[in-house]
């Protein structure tokens, strides 16, 4: 089969080509090229800003084309331009209305989609998405896969590598956690949703996917992290969440935050999806442990500053207030 990924050389669309390419297929991936092309790949210099970005790779009947891009307009662009007997969106959870539930369908409202060709700011994102799918979906035979939070090995975010790195390197005998252990927590590790993405491109499957791992609550991943990935002695301190606030210590991701908890009660389910449609398409998820595990050793090789979580100073700052 020969294969366009629109991107291709960070993160899932880069695990997405070396597992077509382990597969035996012809793989190209059109991209800025800001990373290093995988192996065994035919890759093409393309600007999807530009009009006519993808004029290299117009003009050839393409047997899938995988597509992760967040702009409206470089789908538009791609639709408009490539030929291909199917499309595969890599979509986000981030693309329904309301996240006050666990595990919605794939049924659930969505927002409105971007009109605009770009997004204006992150804020635009689910729109942007949402416009993604509305362009795949009209162009031909298309699966849109609403990825939830993607997991291991090169997450670039850190969201998923915080915790093990934490506990496997703590301050002290506690770690900072947020007082709401409860919280719904889910992850896809990154081997597992590209060996599927994959697979509905190979068997040109059409229609709407949410695709993320089982529901667990954050006590479940802090104990994972702890003590079946990092081997810590570490205890876990809970902080009230009125007194995290106090400290300005930020949730979700991001600089001097903890990861993997919100603290607003309408993005409660935000992290979780019903999975049963992609579960009887194929979709097969490892132990989070495994996952956790690789998220680790890539946060361990990491060079530059984490850009989520608490460095070693505000984690101090913040047991000491306590």
């Amino acid at each position: 089969m020969e294969l366009l990924v629109l991107g291709g050389t960070a993160f899932l669309g880069r695990e997405i080509a070396l597992t077509a390419v382990a597969r035996g297929h012809r793989v190209t991936c059109g991209a800025r090229g800001s990373a290093e092309p995988p192996p065994g790949v035919d890759f093409v210099r393309v600007d999807r800003d530009d009009e006519d970005g993808l004029a290299p790779l117009a003009g050839h009947g393409w047997g899938g084309v995988i597509d992760v891009a967040r702009q409206p307009g470089h789908v538009r662009r791609a639709v408009r331009d490539l030929t291909a007997a199917h499309w595969t969106l890599v979509s986000s959870g981030n693309a329904y209305a309301d996240f006050s539930s666990l595990e919605q369908t794939e049924d659930a409202a969505t927002l409105a989609p971007l009109v605009a060709d770009a997004m204006a700011s992150d804020d635009d994102y689910g729109p942007a998405k949402v416009a993604c799918e509305e362009a795949v979906r009209a162009a031909g035979p298309a699966a849109v896969v609403r990825s939830g939070l993607i997991g291991g090995a090169g997450d670039w975010s850190g969201r998923t590598g915080y915790w093990p790195w934490r506990f496997a390197h703590p301050v002290g005998p506690e770690v900072v956690v947020p007082d709401d252990l409860d919280f719904p927590c889910a992850m896809i590790d990154v081997r597992d949703l590209a060996a599927w993405i994959v697979s509905l491109a190979e068997r040109q499957v059409e229609g709407v996917f949410n695709a993320t791992g089982t529901t667990t609550d954050l006590r479940s991943v802090l104990d994972a992290a702890a003590r079946v990935v990092a081997g810590s002695s570490a205890r876990p301190r809970a902080v009230p969440v009125e007194r995290l606030r106090e400290l300005g210590i930020d949730h979700w991701m991001g600089p001097q935050s903890l990861p993997l908890w919100i603290d607003d009660a309408d993005w409660r389910g935000f992290a979780t999806m019903d999975t049963r449609r992609a579960r009887a398409e194929g979709l097969v998820t490892r132990p989070l442990e495994e996952t956790l595990a690789d998220a680790l050793a890539w946060e361990e090789a990491r060079t530059e500053p984490r850009p989520c979580g608490l460095t070693d100073e505000e984690e101090r700052r913040v047991l000491t207030a306590l």
